[in-house]
């Protein structure tokens, strides 16, 4: 009819005295958060009517029993303890219920401590401490302590997060992947009545990060090819472009490779506190090899389709188109490389390049070309029939 209850506590379990003892007195569990957290206990009756005498005492370690009187309070229905140290207390209480009733006070905080262990280039190995806080009560019949059970979990993070491997299973946990900005690492520890504590501290990161973009990664030659660097943590450069040619600028100028094939650039970097690190792209930049392809017709009608003759061509270092009407004559003829060849149109269908048409029919033509692959275009298959309609 009669209980006892420990306002505000997180926590209850109860006293295993002995093995030959049934009594189990409740223990209250208070978590310590703040560090100045105390107890509180409320002794009470079930039938809610009469006014009882109560008499408080606290656990003495001295003379083995419940002999420190606290206070007593008569004739009130409930009586209270506030503002309490971790221990035992008993309360007696009297009127037309005569009963006693004992509980356990702990204050609960489980120990957590959080540093660096160790750091170099590659990785950050933290240190962590993890304890759960003891608590022991008495056997009143004997006043042997025994101890209540306790333990604790754990749990690494970091903000921002980072790559912590096995954060609830390795308190000195160690990561080959470690952060690029600076971080908070934390650790928390809750132990088995849910009370927490936690340790951090501000990690401050030396590591360096290869990283480039390029653009385009695919073409013909000669193929202009632009770097853009977005490592951290840089102050010396390696850049590989895979052609045996290099530079050591952060921003190098755009590379051009002129040689059809496949090429594999690396970049490697080195921070102000020697650490290292290397990026090769995985995609490899294609240079295409040269090729040819000719129509056999076009149409000059000024529609905006197919309105030229024009050589499809790729890679080449110059290209030479000449046209001839059925009677010999020469109506069109080109010469050039580089950027004349990259901006050459075609022929428009006039003789050339003047405001003449050309009549409708069979042309004659002979193309010669040189590939940057070293390749020759100047065989029979570079010479035939083209077909001009109007």
């Amino acid at each position: 009819m009669a209980q006892l209850s420990a306002p505000g506590s997180s926590a209850t379990r109860h006293t295993f005295y002995s093995a030959s003892s049934t009594e189990r007195d409740p223990v209250f569990i208070f978590c310590n958060s703040s560090g100045s957290q105390k107890g509180a206990l409320t002794a009470s009756l079930s039938t809610g009517t009469g006014l009882y005498n109560f008499t408080w005492n606290k656990w003495s370690d001295i003379t083995k029993s419940f002999t420190i009187f606290i206070k007593e309070e008569q004739n009130v229905a409930v009586s209270s303890l506030n503002n309490i140290e971790e221990g035992g207390y008993r309360v007696a209480i009297s009127g037309s219920l005569d009963t006693t009733l004992t509980g356990w006070i702990q204050i609960d905080k489980p120990f957590s401590s959080a540093e660096l262990l160790n750091r170099t280039c590659d990785y950050v190995a933290l240190k962590g401490k993890a304890y759960a806080d003891t608590f022991y009560y008495n056997n009143p019949s004997t006043g042997f302590r025994v101890r209540l059970p306790n333990g604790v979990k754990f749990l690494w993070s970091s903000n921002p997060v980072s790559s912590i491997p096995f954060p609830d299973l390795s308190i000195n946990p160690q990561t080959f992947n470690p952060p690029l900005v600076d971080v908070k690492y934390n650790l928390q520890v809750t132990d088995s009545f849910g009370c927490i504590s936690s340790s951090s501290f501000d990690y401050k990161s030396i590591h360096v990060k290869a990283e480039f973009t390029v653009d385009p990664d695919k073409g013909e030659a000669p193929l202009e090819v632009s770097f853009t660097d977005k490592s951290v943590r840089a102050s010396k450069y390696l850049w590989e472009f895979g052609d045996d040619s290099t530079s050591i600028l952060s921003d190098p100028e755009p590379h051009t490779y002129y040689i059809p094939g496949e090429y594999s650039v690396k970049l490697t970097i080195e921070s102000d506190l020697h650490c290292i690190d290397s990026m090769r792209l995985e995609k490899k930049i294609i240079v295409e090899p040269s090729s040819l392809d000719i129509p056999n017709v076009f149409t000059p009608d000024g529609d905006g389709t197919n309105d030229n003759f024009i050589v499809e061509s790729k890679s080449l270092r110059f290209l030479t188109v000449e046209v001839f009407s059925r009677s010999g004559l020469r109506v069109y003829y080109f010469n050039g490389s580089g950027e004349k060849l990259r901006a050459w149109t075609g022929w428009d269908g006039n003789i050339n390049n003047s405001s003449r048409l050309a009549t409708p029919g069979v042309y004659y033509y002979i193309i010669r070309a040189y590939g940057w692959d070293d390749v020759k275009y100047d065989s029979k298959e570079q010479k035939g029939f083209v077909y001009l309609y109007r």
